[in-house]
């Protein structure tokens, strides 16, 4: 069985990467108004070259800009929305990890005119990418149309610009299928859609959450699925689209838990992408079972090597749950990599540059070991 030529690679990434002090330096001189907007992105240029380096260096078929140009990796993009506007009231995300609790928050959004893209995002991002790879597929990763929703409710929306929510829903997939387009002009060949619904959906708590806001908990995932494919229904030939459903990666802090029973009919048989990026790494995230729903041609890049500790998973173990794997799915249509970003917010998760390497590295000879 070989490598793939085509992504989702036998051994991939989610996405963000840990960033470098210069870069953290660069950026706390740039708050406090020692370094000025050049002085920054020339920070992040030379960071991004040498974490571009750092992917090839490993074998890894697939690299990123490590998300270095955001603060998070969802946030930065939703507030370029046109008719998205930041609010003054906090969105707050309750966290926990083995150790106990926290808290992710950021600036609140609202909905005042109709959704639209006034102009490209990230699109000089991948632009720069792209002129810096060398062996590797430049790959662009942005949040999910669900997003948008998901972290507000119907109660964001201006009612007097969408008295009907499905209005929005069918502007937020339009402004996403331009900004899908934008990307492939400018050469992205490789896109994931980063979601966190998806998976928050699965856990009773999170499900509570959107009922006492006055959504619906039992259908919402259909909604996602829908909208997604609307944004997706013309994209392309030739533009291979992932999504990365994840239970939430803040300072190696998780914010749902369960399997992906409730979601799976839907997303794995219904969502009009190439390949799903789920996570395995612990007993919080259930078992393979959901996979039986995938659909054939359709991969899993299954996230069995956590990105939470800087402890080295073992690699026979990892090779043990791919075979335990591939009893619901054919070993064919499975992948491996990470179980999210090393840093989904510019604090990171709590390991080291070498740590983050090391699993990289380790997630490429496994996948050799396997798929050959």
């Amino acid at each position: 069985m070989a490598q793939r030529s085509e992504p989702p690679f036998r051994a991939d990434h989610v996405g963000s990467l840990l960033r470098p002090p210069a870069l953290i330096e660069a950026r706390a001189r740039a708050a406090a108004g020692e370094l000025d907007a050049d002085g920054l992105r020339a920070a992040e240029d030379a960071a991004i070259v040498e974490a571009i380096a750092m992917q090839e260096s490993v074998g890894l078929q697939s690299a990123t800009d490590g998300e270095f140009r955001r603060t998070s990796w969802h946030m930065d993009f939703i507030y370029r929305l046109g008719g998205v506007v930041r609010t003054d009231e906090q969105i707050t995300v309750p966290m926990r990890n083995r150790r106990g609790s926290g808290a992710f928050t950021a600036s609140g959004i609202a909905v005042t005119s109709p959704v639209r893209l006034e102009e490209p995002i990230f699109t000089d991002h991948f632009d720069f990418l792209a002129a810096h790879v060398t062996t590797a597929t430049p790959k662009m990763t942005i949040p999910s149309p669900s997003m948008v929703h998901f972290r507000g409710g119907t109660s964001m929306l201006d009612r007097s610009v969408y008295p009907d929510p499905e209005q929005f829903f069918a502007d937020l997939s339009a402004a996403y299928a331009a900004e899908i387009a934008a990307l492939y002009d400018h050469g992205c060949r490789y896109l994931q859609l980063d979601d966190t619904s998806l998976a928050y959906l699965n856990d009773p708590a999170h499900r509570a959450q959107v009922a006492a806001r006055g959504d619906d908990p039992d259908h919402l995932h259909e909604r996602y699925v829908a909208g997604i494919n609307a944004a997706l229904a013309n994209r392309p030939e030739g533009l291979r689209v992932t999504t990365h459903m994840c239970r939430g990666n803040f300072r190696s802090s998780w914010a749902a838990e369960g399997s992906y029973d409730f979601v799976a009919e839907a997303v794995f048989g219904g969502l009009d992408v190439d390949g799903f990026f789920c996570e395995f790494d612990d007993e919080r995230s259930g078992g393979f079972a959901p996979l039986r729903f995938v659909p054939p041609g359709k991969l899993v890049v299954l996230g069995l090597v956590t990105t939470k500790s800087g402890q080295l998973e073992d690699p026979d173990e990892l090779k043990r749950r791919i075979d335990e794997a591939s009893r619901y799915l054919p070993l064919d249509q499975l992948c491996l990599s990470p179980q999210c970003g090393f840093s989904s917010t510019v604090e990171g998760n709590e390991l080291t540059l070498d740590e983050q390497r090391a699993k990289l590295e380790l997630i490429v000879q496994v996948a050799q070991d396997v798929w050959g």
